[in-house]
C-alpha cells in the first residue's frame, strides 16, 4: 500500500512540475508582446522625428518583428512540449 501511495505522489509531483515549467515558459510569450510594443513604439518615434529615414529603417523593423515573434513562438512550443511530451 505504501508503494502505491509513493508512486501516486511521485506522479502528482511530476505533473505539478510540468505545469509550473509550462507556465514559466509561457512568460516568454508576454515578453515577446512587450518587445513588439517597444520595437514599434521606437520605430514610430524615430519616424516622426525623421520621416525621410523611415523608409530605410522599415526592413530592420520587419526583421526585428520576425525575430521577436519567433522567440514568442519558440517559448509556446517549449510550453507545449513540457505539457504533452
Amino acid at each position: 500500500m505504501e508503494m502505491e501511495a509513493a508512486t501516486a505522489l511521485g506522479s502528482l509531483i511530476a505533473e505539478a512540475g510540468k505545469s509550473i515549467g509550462a507556465g514559466a515558459a509561457c512568460m516568454g510569450i508576454g515578453a515577446a508582446g512587450i518587445g513588439l510594443g517597444v520595437l514599434f513604439g521606437n520605430f514610430l518615434s524615430g519616424a516622426i522625428r525623421n520621416p525621410a529615414a523611415a523608409d530605410a529603417q522599415f526592413p530592420r523593423l520587419i526583421f526585428g518583428f520576425a525575430l521577436t515573434e519567433a522567440m514568442g513562438i519558440f517559448s509556446l512550443v517549449i510550453a507545449f512540449l513540457l505539457l504533452f511530451a
